[in-house]
């Protein structure tokens, strides 16, 4: 017999999970700034084969740090010019960026094959901070939002949660993500040594 009262509670309970999720989710992203919103070409990647990616690959850009929206925005067209018109790839080759504004910048974004590190670009999410830290430290906003990107990425499904962090030097010979930074990232959560 059809009871459409306990039909609604479960539609309802089930509701009240997806919200709960979804306010889960949120809270433990840092502000996220879409492609549209940094002004990114359009570009088709392939997605990611192996979901959710057991690693995550720690770079620095290299180039000019940002902190405020518009210089941040400005560095990602800046970075996405040189990895399609350069490099000749396909779009930006990390999955995410992070300014030292405490925003995070998608790039190729989730579930999508990066071109960050060869050796492991089929495997994983690669997140670059904006900026050079051959010699100075990430600031806290952009360590912070970074760190709450990853455990984003686990709650929303797309990094397994027991996925191991590494520096891009740990996947072939570069000074990415920097020395200062390297240092740093040893000590954070799921760091692996023996990549």
């Amino acid at each position: 017999m059809y009871k459409p009262k306990s039909v609604m509670m479960k539609l309802t309970a089930i509701f009240v999970a997806a919200l709960a999720t979804l306010v889960t989710a949120s809270a433990q992203c840092p502000r996220i700034v879409t492609r549209d919103e940094w002004g990114a070409r359009a570009a088709s990647t392939p997605i990611l084969p192996i979901r959710p990616a057991p690693w995550v690959v720690m770079h620095h850009t290299a180039g000019t740090p940002c902190t405020t929206d518009a210089a941040c925005a400005q560095q990602m067209r800046n970075i996405q010019n040189m990895h399609m018109d350069i490099n000749g790839w396909a779009d930006i080759g990390y999955n995410w960026c992070v300014g030292e504004n405490g925003a995070a910048y998608e790039g190729r974004g989730w579930g999508r094959q990066g071109a960050h590190a060869p050796n492991h670009s089929s495997r994983s999410v690669g997140i670059g901070i904006i900026g050079n830290f051959m010699t100075v430290i990430p600031n806290m906003a952009a360590r912070s939002a970074t760190q709450q990107l990853i455990q984003c990425g686990v709650v929303l499904g797309h990094i397994a949660a027991n996925y191991w962090l590494i520096g891009h030097r740990q996947s072939n010979p570069t000074a990415c993500p920097g020395d200062v930074f390297f240092a740093d990232l040893q000590t954070w959560p799921r760091f692996n040594p023996n990549a």
